[in-house]
């Protein structure tokens, strides 16, 4: 199921991108968090980005939600994934493979909790001119 959704993933995305580049994208809060956006094209009112993510050692992505759905993929080490909830909503380890769903009642967190730094692959699927990301207060959680 991991390998049909990845495959899936990357031929959308090559359906939808074909060989546009995209810039760079902004840094994710959280230090030593990048981002770095590989394809980014717009059909319609929605933005396709294809970007990968970087969570060095025991950091964080920062409290945070996204605007429409995000389709990850774990390309190294172990992502932990907290809900406003302050509660696990997911343990994902290399070869995972998760989506985010958009909206303000959406709030979470992701989480490297072990020594190797967490490489993602993710495809944002945003209104058009939405931001990457909207940051968030922290709920409540004793961590960040």
């Amino acid at each position: 199921m991991r390998n049909a959704f990845r495959v899936g993933l990357v031929g959308a995305m090559v359906a939808v991108y074909g060989v546009t580049g995209g810039p760079a994208g902004a840094t994710p809060p959280g230090p030593g968090v990048t981002g770095t956006v590989l394809f980014q094209k717009t059909v319609g009112g929605t933005d396709y980005i294809y970007r990968e993510i970087t969570l060095p050692a025991h950091q964080s992505t920062g409290w945070h939600y996204h605007d429409g759905n995000l389709y990850a993929v774990v390309k190294q080490g172990t992502l932990s994934h907290f809900h406003s909830d302050c509660m696990s909503d997911g343990v994902y380890p290399r070869g995972s493979a998760f989506v985010e769903k958009g909206g303000t009642g959406n709030v979470h967190i992701g989480r490297n909790l072990g020594d190797t730094p967490v490489v993602l692959d993710v495809l944002y699927v945003l209104p058009h001119g939405s931001p990457l990301s909207e940051d968030a207060p922290n709920p409540g959680c004793d961590f960040q």
